[in-house]
């Protein structure tokens, strides 16, 4: 599925849909150039489940947790790491949710795995100078309803 997002405003509403239909243990894997979305669109996937903290890219910080809303927030940021960093921040804890509480996981930059949750949802973002962002949703694994979410 490919939506046309001609504003950072739509791209934060794809957020706030998917945030408000999807699952706990739902993975997103976020990839784009700076600059195309992803952390926009997981502002909106925060306010989807209810969360009034204010989400900022954890560029630095690697993972930020929102415990509070509808479900549990992790939001990964890998932009910086090597894959052996990456593996060494056992991402499948989030994912399998046994050592935290089951909960929707956003990975930004996601390309930068070593490995992949056995079902995700990945969202490529594009940016294009004429159009805005354009986004393409490819789950991958279990079904995640992505038709259903009303955006």
């Amino acid at each position: 599925m490919t939506l046309s997002l001609p504003n950072a405003e739509a791209t934060r509403s794809l957020g706030r849909a998917l945030g408000l239909s999807l699952p706990a243990l739902s993975v997103l894997l976020l990839q784009g150039d700076l600059g195309a979305g992803k952390t926009t669109l997981v502002q909106g996937l925060a306010e989807g489940l209810g969360i009034n903290e204010p989400v900022v890219s954890p560029t630095f910080t690697l993972i930020d947790e929102y415990p509070e809303g509808r479900l549990p927030l992790y939001h990964l940021d890998l932009y910086r790491l090597e894959p052996a960093q990456v593996a060494a921040l056992h991402p499948e804890l989030y994912w399998e949710g046994i050592e935290v509480p089951a909960g929707i996981v956003a990975i930004e930059w996601a390309d930068l795995l070593p490995y992949l949750p056995p079902s995700y949802l990945q969202i490529r973002l594009t940016y294009q100078a004429n159009t805005g962002r354009q986004a393409e949703l490819v789950p991958v694994g279990a079904l995640i309803p992505i038709l259903d979410f009303g955006f």
